[in-house]
């Protein structure tokens, strides 16, 4: 490997430059122009990309790079004038000017300006955190990513479908997170946005929504769809949108899968979103969201902008804990995986199961789709129904001791609960229905625990439902 001191000195330098939201206003020549105020340290301190730098790094090197040393370094700081071992948590509300002149240039967007000047416009913990996740969701990609990290998923959801589609429309997939679709329901109409659903597993359906609405400006997108675990076929739907007569933007929310299963951005998506709450922390610490894209995406798009004046940025607190989270995070997808096959194959061979829902069983749908999109395995997250209905299922969340009752996903523990009154209560039955999300469908998210312990936890529950 090349000189990755080198490599990881130019990635924090161009990190820095990137994430100031304020200076969004100019095109990507002069931001690389722009040199920052020199910060004694050095590690704020800027030089102007190269063709040897460019992007931080060189493409082969970035390559060479595991997902593992991604996460397990990723929060190393670059000359530090401690040697902090571990990013430091710049828990400030605003920065000081070591001038008035460097104060006046940050905000002129004029060479020798100040480096940060306000945490809602950017600040040193939160930058870290996502270029992180950008790296992540760019990985083996020769094109380098850009990351924006929110004080919650929907703040990320929210904030990337008003930067894209205001006064337009978006073709949205029927089964969505349930705050996913009670926004597009009932608010986005009011916010100028028209929406129209389709059910995305059939792209004939999606092709005639392309062909019929000349105003949509944005399709939605769940890789693996929360609750149903149905499978959207990124790849073909971005040709679709490509293919229409005007730009079409495709965003996908890669909450599910995480990029160490499926990377839409790979797959010609222009913008990732994340609940980084879930599996990217992973340890039921932190509330908070993602977006990520190409580098240059949010410039051109003025996504920075929006987030600015929609205040919702992450605080430096909760990206500083994601950070934590995300040097394991390789390490728990592979064991949420491997735990994730064996669970749902005891589902599906045991008689109190109608049904099980996980892309990795060949009963699945999608199974096709799921072994030509995702690596790894197939995650964590199932759902199924039991033969009794919702009375057998709500009786088996009350008897499960080992997964905690509880909303949320994505966490080291397994979490267990029930879609159509908790986490989907907001959707309209009709629309729930619609969409699959049958009133006796449980939904289970696979812990890192021992398989055996889960497995012979659920088989009692099990037992005590048929007898009951």
């Amino acid at each position: 490997m090349k000189d990755t001191n080198a490599m990881k000195d130019t990635r924090t330098k161009n990190d820095t430059i990137r994430n100031a939201e304020s200076t969004i206003t100019r095109d990507r020549d002069d931001e690389r122009a722009r040199p920052l105020q020199d910060v004694e340290s050095g590690w704020l301190s800027y030089q102007p990309e190269t063709e040897e730098n460019e992007g931080g790094g060189t493409v082969e090197e970035r390559k060479r790079m595991s997902m593992a040393q991604i996460c397990s370094h990723g929060d190393h700081p670059e000359k530090d004038p401690y040697r902090s071992h571990v990013m430091p948590l710049y828990q400030t509300s605003t920065f000081g000017f070591e001038t008035a002149e460097a104060g006046a240039k940050f905000f002129a967007h004029e060479a020798g300006g100040a480096s940060h000047s306000y945490s809602r416009l950017g600040n040193p913990t939160v930058e870290r955190a996502e270029q992180v996740i950008a790296d992540l969701e760019t990985f083996g990609m020769e094109e380098r990513g850009e990351g924006m990290l929110f004080g919650s998923g929907m703040a990320a959801i929210v904030t990337g479908m008003m930067g894209l589609a205001m006064g337009k429309r978006i073709l949205a997939q029927e089964a969505l997170y349930g705050c996913t679709s009670q926004f597009l329901q009932e608010q986005a109409e009011g916010l100028g946005i028209r929406v129209t659903h389709v059910d995305v597993s059939d792209l004939a359906q999606v092709e005639e929504a392309l062909t019929r609405y000349d105003d949509i400006a944005l399709i939605y997108l769940e890789s693996i769809a929360n609750p149903t675990m149905r499978l959207a076929d990124v790849e073909a739907i971005v040709a679709l949108a490509r293919g229409a007569r005007h730009p079409i933007r495709v965003m996908v929310d890669n909450t599910f899968a995480t990029p160490y299963h499926v990377r839409p951005l790979e797959l010609g998506a222009d913008l990732v979103v994340h609940s980084t709450t879930k599996y990217l922390n992973g340890h039921g610490t932190v509330v908070g969201g993602a977006l990520a894209a190409r580098e240059g995406f949010f410039a051109s798009s003025g996504m920075a902008v929006w987030r600015k004046n929609l205040g919702g940025i992450s605080g430096p607190f909760d990206a500083w804990l994601t950070l934590l989270g995300l040097k394991t995070f390789p390490l728990r997808m592979k064991k949420h995986s491997e735990n994730g096959m064996r669970v749902a194959r005891f589902l599906e061979g045991h008689p109190a199961v109608e049904r099980v829902y996980y892309p990795g069983l060949e009963s699945h749908p999608d199974v096709t789709l799921a072994e030509r999109m995702m690596e790894n395995g197939f995650g964590g997250m199932m759902a199924f129904e039991l033969r009794g209905g919702l009375e057998a299922g709500e009786a088996l969340m009350n008897r499960v001791k080992v997964p905690t009752l509880a909303v949320s996903l994505g966490t080291v523990d397994s979490l267990i609960q029930h879609p159509a009154s908790m986490t989907h209560s907001v959707v309209l039955p009709e629309v729930r229905k619609h969409a699959g999300i049958t009133d006796g469908l449980v939904r289970l998210s696979v812990g890192i625990e021992e398989a055996e312990d889960l497995i012979e936890d659920l088989r009692e529950a099990l037992e005590a439902v048929g007898d009951a």
